[in-house]
């Protein structure tokens, strides 16, 4: 046993050891806030009040209440009061405080945690940093919004900065440098980070950030006409009053088994396209008084106008990101039929919000003969639509992201393309048919050598080829948290070069670390003047 002292108390964890992380400190479940229930539902986060006598921090503490536990972490229950982080060290009282990485789970901000079933601290601590993961409130619980004050949105956003605010102010106890902290997060994860770039709130509290396959860009990223989606859910559950107060009310007293996991959409669009969406994510906040706002305004004018000044970034995506759309939403020959009757089907979200129908018919022309040349679209030919997602819900959104940060900020990016048995999400897709002997590298592959990932029953093998890929992109990954540069003192004998628009270096991550320029430029070329000529005000630089 263990014991440290934080702002609220004495904390009680423990010493751990495997054979990958070696010996680590460990505490669980600790509340970085008050428990958000009764009247705090959908309000910002609350300081954690102080607590008498030992804390105990063995145990992981609630996850939020979401509607797919059976496949989420089964260390811990699930409830509203779920605000609580973890922290692992390799050492309490370090000659050198020791860096600091904060993780921002993913899961489409519905689902997941920051327990170890999926992001444990094995493979990162035994490089000599402090791993911090945590749970915020997600879906209705975490970003309803009806732009009142009661209910103005990006609650669990605000959770993630006062997660983020607590690190600061406690992670020297554990070691940590508060100086030196990096914060990273995968898909609506790195979305997170990319908010936390430009959000007001956050700006001091972190030095350097990762931002992996989700961003602010990405078609999900910003949330359209919040309010009517909240006015959507309130009558689905019976309330047809439009009365702010009466609407608070009633969202206020509803069982949260009620809230969770409802399909909302609020277009015939939606309706008929069945494909997925964020119904409740980062809104644009009104002001009311001197309430703080997570952010406000035009994000791509906050993107133009440069990030937190100083933060060194690294920033990327996997081969075949669009690999995990292919099963969310309508069945695979719904896909197909849909693809080859309807010339929206292949229009990104942002354009058929913002352009004519005639234009839209024009992108979506362009965009089949582009992936389809004058083929129809069948089973036999999904790797091309497997291409068309990955370009349009992550990878380009990516390259805006990147092409904007590096104007005024070091930036180094990255393409995933290792293949070993550890990239399991086209079995969770069960989709191997299609791929034969090749093994893909899906959306959320990666994650897999920077994580164990228990609850997959991932076997290592320190004698495999994914072995030598986790051993490079965990120190790649920690080589940046402590020094601001992924080949610092020439480890694997390479320089990443930081990423410029006219050149755009990058490494291709494998069992063999590569140097390239321009990845994937013909598919981006085509993209970015999909956007130029239809929609230039989306581009952010």
């Amino acid at each position: 046993m263990v014991q440290v002292r934080v702002k609220e108390g004495l904390l009680e964890g423990e010493l751990s050891e495997d054979e990958i992380g070696g010996k680590f400190f460990s505490f669980k479940g600790i509340p970085y806030a008050e428990p958000p229930v009764g009247d705090l539902r959908f309000k910002p986060p609350q300081p954690k009040k102080a607590w008498d006598g030992v804390r105990d921090a063995k145990k992981f503490g609630d996850i939020c209440y979401q509607c797919i536990l059976n496949e989420v972490d089964i260390g811990s229950s699930a409830s509203e009061d779920c605000l609580y982080l973890n922290v692992y060290t390799p050492d309490i009282k370090p000659k050198h405080a020791l860096p600091v990485m904060f993780y921002i789970h993913g899961g489409g901000l519905v689902s997941g945690s920051g327990n170890d079933d999926m992001y444990g601290p094995e493979f990162l601590v035994r490089h000599d940093v402090i791993l911090v993961t945590f749970n915020y409130r997600l879906e209705v619980l975490g970003f309803l919004c009806l732009d009142t004050e009661d209910i103005p949105g990006n609650a669990g956003m605000k959770d993630q900065v006062a997660a983020l605010k607590w690190v600061n102010e406690n992670i020297a106890s554990f070691g940590g440098n508060p100086k030196n902290i990096t914060i990273f997060g995968h898909s609506a994860g790195g979305l997170s980070v990319s908010y936390h770039l430009i959000s007001p709130m956050t700006k001091g509290l972190f030095q350097r950030a990762m931002v992996m396959s989700g961003s602010l860009t990405c078609p999900w990223g910003q949330t359209f006409e919040p309010r009517e989606r909240g006015l959507a859910l309130a009558r689905k559950l019976g309330c047809y009053s439009e009365d702010d107060k009466e609407l608070y009310e009633f969202f206020k007293r509803q069982p949260i088994e009620k809230l969770i996991g409802v399909q909302l959409p609020i277009t015939f669009f939606e309706k008929g396209k069945k494909t997925y969406d964020l119904c409740f994510g980062v809104v644009d906040e009104k002001e009311f008084g001197n309430n703080e706002r997570f952010i406000f305004g035009d994000v791509i004018e906050k993107l133009r106008n440069g990030v937190h000044e100083g933060v060194e970034l690294v920033m990327g995506y996997t081969e075949d990101e669009g690999l995990i759309h292919m099963r969310i939403g309508i069945s695979l020959e719904e896909t197909c039929a849909y693809s080859n009757e309807f010339r929206e089907f292949f229009v990104p979200k942002l354009i058929s919000l913002n352009c004519t129908l005639a234009e839209q018919f024009e992108v979506g022309r362009k965009i089949k003969n582009f992936y389809f040349k004058d083929e129809v679209v069948t089973m036999d030919n999904l790797k091309e639509l497997v291409k068309f997602y990955s370009l349009n819900i992550f990878t380009y959104p990516m390259f805006q992201l990147a092409r904007s940060c590096s104007l005024k900020n070091k930036l180094y990016f990255y393409k995933f393309t290792g293949k070993t048995e550890r990239n399991f999400m086209v079995r969770t897709l069960a989709l191997e048919k299609f791929f034969g002997d090749k093994i893909p590298v899906c959306h959320a592959d990666e994650i897999n050598y920077i994580f164990p990932m228990k609850k997959e029953n991932l076997k290592i093998n320190k004698n495999a080829k994914s072995f030598k890929i986790i051993n490079q992109t965990t120190k790649l990954w920690t080589n940046f948290a402590k020094y601001g540069n992924p080949t610092q003192e020439g480890i694997f004998g390479l320089h990443w070069t930081p990423y410029k628009m006219h050149e755009e270096s990058y490494l291709d991550i494998n069992e063999n670390l590569t140097i390239g320029f321009k990845p994937d430029k013909v598919e981006v070329d085509f993209w970015e003047n999909i956007f130029k000529e239809y929609l230039p005000k989306s581009i952010p630089y």
